[in-house]
């Protein structure tokens, strides 16, 4: 086994979840990520706890294991069905951890999105028991990635070249240092940074990309160091919902479930979208903002603070990290930060800051050109 993946599992289990003993754990993959799903079976095991699998033939999206066929051939009231299992995972489980590991990351692309709309309300209590009961560490949850040639491809890379890549932005490819160790000196330093956030109002964007004001009043900014995504490198708060105003050009193409929008752009009026265009898949945008009312709205408002993840990958784990980024999520929202806002979709949208881009705080810059300056 490559000792990369040992190290990850082990960074997973013991640092990301904390698993102790007793704690049952859902390990979802698909058959690719058997490497890492061995690897966290045994450290949970070794930690004290009971691991379950769910492994997927075929997506990660409907959590049916099949996504294609499903989308494909379900009736209404199967579409409405509830993922039963996974309700009881999520709603009584101590733990999870989810191994994205596709073959092929557009195995939805050409389905009927109102399907797959359909399909992400009937899971919209899924992700709100995963938020709610993740607000407490009740339910402790992460999502990682395991390199398959098809991210690969997406990332105009070679499987070697984004092994390494995905290793080094986890922070576990160097034998001689210790994996945990950094992402506690993570945390350490971007609690600064939260800190230095909470308590304020307002918050400016301003650049090449966004013109935008939305308040802060009454909410958290959260220190995301590895807790809950692998690599992880952000600090994230859910906006005052009905108080974004202005606009936005997201500088980075996304990716959900398969379908990739580029050169969107969203108008924001009372903190709704007003209107919204797409250079490439505008069907799509028009699809997921129709999913119910709070897709219209920010979830998520966040700063990426990973420099090491320094180019796009078409993959909105390791993008929402990139140093010297932003991005908004339409859709739910942590209740940690104080958001309210429910939808049965959260999908980030990332632009770049490096060039221009300035972040004042009740007036204050605080963020220039990709980086803060306190």
């Amino acid at each position: 086994m490559d000792p990369r993946v040992e190290r990850l599992a082990r960074v997973l289990v013991e640092y990301s979840n904390e698993i102790r003993p007793g704690d049952r754990v859902l390990i979802e993959a698909e058959p690719t990520a058997e490497p890492l799903v061995r690897a966290c079976f045994r450290e949970i095991l070794e930690a004290g706890g009971h691991p379950h699998l769910f492994i997927s033939l075929a997506g990660q999206v409907t959590l049916t294991g099949i996504d294609d066929i499903f989308l494909q051939y379900a009736s209404d009231d199967q579409l409405d069905y509830p993922a039963t299992f996974y309700s009881l995972v999520y709603e009584d489980f101590e733990s999870r951890i989810r191994i994205h590991s596709t073959s092929n990351t557009r195995l939805l692309t050409g389905i009927d999105k109102a399907h797959l709309a359909r399909r992400r309300k009937a899971m919209q209590s899924i992700l709100e028991n995963q938020f709610e009961r993740g607000r407490t560490r009740e339910f402790r949850w992460m999502t990682t990635l395991f390199p398959t040639q098809a991210y690969a491809q997406d990332a105009d890379m070679s499987l070697k070249e984004f092994e390494d890549f995905v290793y080094r932005a986890c922070h576990v490819d160097d034998p001689a240092s210790d994996p945990i160790a950094y992402w506690q000196g993570i945390k350490e330093e971007q609690s600064r940074i939260a800190e230095a956030l909470n308590g304020h109002e307002q918050v400016e964007v301003r650049g090449p990309n966004c013109d935008l004001k939305l308040s802060i009043k009454g909410r958290k900014f959260l220190n995301a160091c590895g807790e809950n995504n692998m690599p992880d490198g952000e600090v994230f708060t859910g906006p005052v919902e009905d108080s974004v105003e202005g606009r936005v050009r997201f500088s980075y193409p996304s990716v959900l479930g398969g379908n990739e929008v580029e050169g969107v752009e969203l108008v924001f009026k009372e903190g709704k979208v007003v209107e919204a265009h797409a250079e490439k898949n505008q069907q799509f945008l028009d699809s997921m903002l129709q999913t119910d009312e709070g897709a219209r709205y920010l979830g998520e408002f966040a700063v990426g603070l990973n420099y090491g993840v320094d180019r796009i990958t078409k993959n909105i784990l390791f993008d929402e990290k990139i140093g010297g980024s932003i991005h908004m999520a339409l859709g739910a929202g942590y209740p940690e930060t104080g958001s309210v806002n429910k939808s049965a979709i959260h999908w980030d949208m990332i632009t770049d800051m490096q060039e221009g881009g300035e972040i004042l705080i009740d007036g204050e810059l605080l963020y220039k050109d990709g980086r803060f300056v306190f």
